[in-house]
């Protein structure tokens, strides 16, 4: 009984033998989810638009000693999904488990001087892309028995931040996509979840720092927590939903945010409350 349990034990959380494919795996969260994933025994198909980013995360994937593919492709348009889909189901026969981690921000111009062009771009990667995704891939995963697809949202579908017009109401739609789509697909074995990441620190949220675009003393003051996250506190959390650990726990929005849209820092409005160690 003790070795059972020891072995076990010793599985939780793996992922041998899965499949999963991640988009937007060249960079950021994706590859940070890509690794993990590998490490937990998945073979990892890693799909971003520059063919260059996702072939460098594969390589990052060699010594988990799984089969991986790269592949380069455009989420927001129809023919590359299908095309992406078809390539991996032809090298791997199936698809467990999809991350949608492609996905773009946007400046911070006014809404009132934003025109259509800036808001369609936002939308067709961040909405219409998990959207083509989870179709094409859901109907692979219905034929096979079922599987997981983690979506990614953000706080800024959760709170709404000025100026982010579009990425708020991207990442907000992406949210109820998920919850839609875990009611319906259900019966499929699908299990459908996301994951809303409050502040990051990525390649990307350290250029807008340089560029003077993020102010990361005010994020750290209204932060309960008082730190920016990582990428792996987000490939952790994707990787648990992931696994056979999260079996019953679909619909799920899950903030990754460190209480950033509980309340935001006591402090903010009771200076000193937080007492030692937040000053």
């Amino acid at each position: 009984m003790g070795s059972e349990t020891a072995t076990d034990e010793s599985r939780v959380g793996r992922l041998d033998g899965r499949v999963a494919l991640v988009t937007g795996g060249g960079s950021g969260l994706g590859r940070a989810t890509a690794v993990l994933l590998a490490r937990r025994g998945a073979r990892v198909v890693c799909l971003d638009l520059a063919g260059d980013a996702a072939r460098s995360t594969t390589l990052l994937l060699e010594s988990s000693g799984q089969d991986h593919l790269a592949l380069s492709g455009n989420v927001a348009r129809q023919e590359s999904v299908d095309e992406v889909t078809a390539a991996v189901i032809e090298r791997f026969g199936r698809i467990d488990v999809l991350v949608n981690s492609a996905g773009i921000a946007e400046g911070k111009a006014a809404t009132l001087d934003q025109d259509l062009a800036h808001w369609q771009r936002i939308i067709d990667v961040n909405l219409t892309g998990s959207y083509l995704m989870c179709q094409a891939v859901a109907r692979t995963m219905r034929d096979t028995g079922g599987g997981v697809i983690l979506n990614l949202s953000s706080i800024a579908g959760v709170i709404g931040l000025p100026r982010r017009t579009a990425y708020s109401a991207s990442k907000g739609a992406v949210s109820m996509l998920t919850k839609v789509l875990a009611a319906e697909w259900a019966p499929y074995g699908i299990r459908v979840n996301a994951v809303a990441p409050g502040y990051i620190r990525t390649a990307m949220t350290e250029r807008l720092m340089a560029e003077g675009r993020l102010d990361l003393e005010a994020i750290i003051r209204r932060s309960p927590t008082g730190a920016l996250g990582t990428a792996d506190n987000v490939a952790e959390a994707l990787a648990f939903l992931a696994s056979d650990q999260a079996r019953f726990i679909t619909g799920v929005v899950l903030p990754v945010d460190g209480a950033y849209t509980v309340y935001g820092s006591p402090e903010d409005a009771y200076p000193g409350v937080l007492g030692d160690g937040h000053d």
